[in-house]
């Protein structure tokens, strides 16, 4: 049985979605256990609107303290008793398997690096998040937790990238593409020109060279490789160009009834198309490169998407791909 900590007080509307989620993925998963870390009155009030018969299904670690979202990290690190740092804590001492948070990013990935460490041989964690393509899903990291690095981190990226792709998503040599100005040779930043030098040496990954930003929604790659900064700025660009299509949809079909009875032609289309680019759907960014199976959710989070986080998450940890990691860095 998969013992899960769940981040009670993480979300912008905690712990409503986080209960729900956590109840969701409960009945998705009968051999999980699970652990909501939040202030206990708070978290007892959900479940009973919830109007939940029977036993609660997972324990309550009571704690009063938690990180705002705006809160820095340097900050954040004083917080011995917030919900995140007692979660990761657990998963220190071998009381859980996996934390799930849909808090302070930062703050996870610091109280994630002074309390579990790196995975031997890692150089700096990743934050990866499945995005969708013309061809399925492909993973982007970093988006955010490095916005500077050396070509070496980037070629660390990629292994942990396929590594996860290939053993959690299921897809046998996943491709690695390498995000550039452009496909030819010399094309891009001295960054990006050495890392494509080392990472071609690799026999042990699919190495397809660069790709361009246009490249990544086609589906070129299953892996697509970048700093944390420009992967952030990527990341956020995308989250508010599909915003901006719904709401331009959502205007036309109200200002024209043409453009109604179309939507409603069309409506099974349309939610076809919702599913495959809602966030939910994908629960959270792994936090690859770390001594524990941690996963971030976004801070505007559904009960779906915490109970897809918590589903994603014991995946990552059944697969054991940070004993894959360890050993591939090791072995070189």
């Amino acid at each position: 049985m998969k013992r899960v900590v769940l981040d009670a007080m993480g979300s912008d509307r905690a712990p409503y979605v986080e209960v729900r989620g956590a109840l969701r993925a409960i009945e998705r998963r009968k051999d999980l256990q699970l652990f909501l870390v939040g202030d206990k009155s708070l978290i007892e009030k959900e479940f009973r609107r919830v109007k939940f018969r029977g036993k609660v299904p997972f324990e309550i670690v009571h704690t009063d303290e938690k990180i705002d979202m705006r809160e820095k990290a340097s900050l954040a690190l004083k917080k011995k008793r917030s919900s995140i740092a007692l979660g990761l804590s657990m998963v220190k001492e071998g009381e859980a398997d996996v934390f799930v948070s849909a808090g302070n990013t930062g703050a996870v990935m610091a109280f994630s690096l002074s309390l579990l460490g790196r995975i031997r041989g890692v150089r700096r964690p990743a934050i990866g998040v499945m995005i969708p393509t013309l061809m399925g899903t492909a993973l982007l990291l970093d988006v955010g937790a490095n916005a500077q690095v050396k070509p070496q981190d980037l070629v660390q990226f990629a292994v942990m990238g396929s590594l996860f792709v290939q053993y959690v998503k299921g897809v046998e040599s996943p491709r690695v593409g390498l995000l550039s100005i452009g496909e030819e040779e010399g094309k891009g930043n001295p960054l990006v020109i050495e890392a494509k030098s080392l990472l071609g040496e690799r026999e042990d990954l699919n190495f397809i060279g660069f790709i361009e930003g246009n490249h990544i929604l086609e589906g070129r790659a299953d892996v697509v490789v970048t700093d944390g900064f420009t992967g952030n700025v990527i990341l956020k660009f995308g989250e508010g160009s599909l915003n901006l299509i719904k709401n331009v949809l959502t205007a036309e079909i109200k200002r024209n009834p043409f453009a109604l009875m179309g939507y409603i032609l069309l409506r099974p289309t349309f939610v076809s198309l919702k599913k495959k680019f809602d966030y939910e759907e994908y629960g959270g960014a792994p936090l690859l490169g770390v001594n524990g199976v941690v996963l971030i959710s976004h801070g505007r989070s559904t009960p779906k998407a915490i109970m897809n986080a918590i589903i994603t998450a014991l995946d990552f940890a059944e697969k054991d791909v940070n004993r894959h990691i360890e050993e591939k860095f090791l072995e070189r």
